[in-house]
């Protein structure tokens, strides 16, 4: 088997519970991976902090250069106009990050799937697809690129759902955010949405905000 390489922080030598956090498009896994140790956990959360490196491609909305991507993003409109075929491709590797997990002896609802900007829209796929039931999601400063395609499976259509995002984001603004709310209302989930005075950025106090879902869907 094939799996996309991570970066790997454990904060116990005997997990129960991963975390798998795609980052966004031209970063890589190192991105988040000082804010673990920023989160100030419990010592009773035993939690594997898994981060994947997204594979390098030509993006076309900067110029056909190549970059850390999970999916070809042609034009920057509100609905976003992308690759498909490649971010079901990218869900899929991270799939396997889930299935590994669960032959690691983490059970599945022990499992957060959590997505920055592309990583987000990525996220959302995964989560809501996937035929075994997970322990939450977190989307930040992201949309909700397969709402018209995807399928939610009955085994996480009770998902616990966090979205963040910035009141003043440039690059994916809040109104995309907001969509991906209804989009998932509409779904019959009920998510939390939170905002912050930021860019396309984690602020502080999400920071603290995102420890505290983890140890609600976790503890």
């Amino acid at each position: 088997m094939n799996y996309l390489p991570c970066e790997i922080i454990e904060t116990d030598n005997d997990v129960d519970a991963s975390v798998i956090w795609l980052h966004g498009l031209g970063a890589n896994g190192h991105d988040f991976v000082p804010i673990v140790p920023e989160l100030q956990l419990p010592d009773d959360l035993k939690i594997r902090f898994i981060f994947p490196h997204a594979p390098s491609i030509p993006v076309t909305i900067n110029g056909g250069m190549t970059m850390p991507a999970w999916y070809d993003i042609l034009a920057m409109t509100t609905e976003r106009e992308f690759n498909h075929d490649q971010l079901l491709d990218s869900s899929k590797a991270v799939i396997t990050l889930i299935e590994r997990e669960i032959e690691q002896g983490i059970e599945s609802s022990r499992i957060v799937l959590a997505g920055f900007s592309q990583g987000g829209a990525v996220a959302y796929q995964t989560a809501l697809a996937y035929d075994k039931p997970i322990a939450g999601l977190m989307a930040m400063s992201t949309y909700f690129a397969t709402h018209q395609t995807i399928k939610v499976h009955p085994n996480n259509s009770k998902l616990p759902i966090h979205v963040f995002h910035g009141q003043h984001d440039p690059v994916v603004p809040e109104m995309m955010g907001q969509q991906a709310l209804k989009y998932l209302q509409d779904f019959g989930f009920q998510p939390v949405y939170k905002n912050y005075p930021m860019e396309h950025a984690v602020h502080p106090a999400e920071i603290k905000d995102i420890s505290i879902f983890l140890q609600k869907v976790l503890s």
